[in-house]
């Protein structure tokens, strides 16, 4: 991972336009191509990022980073002062641990994968990608791949997580097109919008349904 800490101004230009003024930021450089821009706040959420594939293009004499993208988009990163720039071999990341709700939800899924969609069978739980295990590769009625990831509580990092996912598995000849189909007990709006922007389908299921536990909500039928 590379950090780069520096006085810039980020210019994004894409699905919208975008500019962030000079500013003191970290400039943040992962192994598998991400390039994100953090202020010194906001919790884990970058003002601006450019997802992996792309390709980084740095001038060092004009001091400008150029990051584009398979789909025509441009981030680029103007240097003004740097501060700190280094380089970490951070090593193969185990992934998140599930917690007990969260495994259980996934495995009571592969074992009926019909509860998300009509007609879809599991090829395989936590299927390997160049960036870590998709929770659920299946195969719907017409054959197509779903990649599905489930968490517990769904929030935009997870869309974000499963864009990354069908963006890697996209590659393969022997399984593209693969859409994505996101899964939770509760997904906030912002993520139910931003799902639906990348094409990617989105289902709430009740974990107490799913275990056989009648649901305490009312229902007309």
């Amino acid at each position: 991972m590379r950090l780069v800490v520096a006085e810039c101004t980020v210019d994004y230009d894409g699905r919208l336009q975008a500019h962030l003024p000079a500013a003191t930021r970290l400039v943040m450089v992962k192994a598998d191509g991400c390039v994100a821009i953090h202020a010194d706040g906001g919790a884990y959420k970058p003002l601006n990022w450019m997802n992996a594939p792309n390709r980084l293009i740095e001038d060092r004499e004009e001091g400008v980073w150029t990051v584009t993208s398979p789909k025509g988009e441009v981030l680029t990163i103007t240097f003004h002062d740097i501060i700190s720039d280094s380089s970490h071999e951070m090593g193969q990341d185990p992934g998140l641990q599930k917690d007990g709700v969260e495994a259980h939800l996934q495995k009571l899924l592969a074992d009926d994968p019909t509860s998300i969609q009509p007609g879809l069978r599991l090829v395989r739980r936590e299927y390997p990608t160049d960036i870590g295990p998709v929770d659920l590769l299946c195969r719907d009625e017409d054959g197509i791949a779903v990649a599905i990831e489930v968490k517990r509580r769904g929030e935009i990092d997870g869309v974000e997580q499963l864009t990354r996912y069908l963006e890697f598995l996209n590659r393969d000849p022997m399984l593209r097109p693969v859409r994505g189909v996101f899964v939770a007990q509760e997904i906030k709006p912002q993520a139910k919008v931003l799902a639906t922007d990348r094409e990617i389908g989105w289902v709430e299921v009740d974990y107490g349904e799913l275990r056989g536990i009648e649901s305490p909500n009312l229902k007309l039928f």
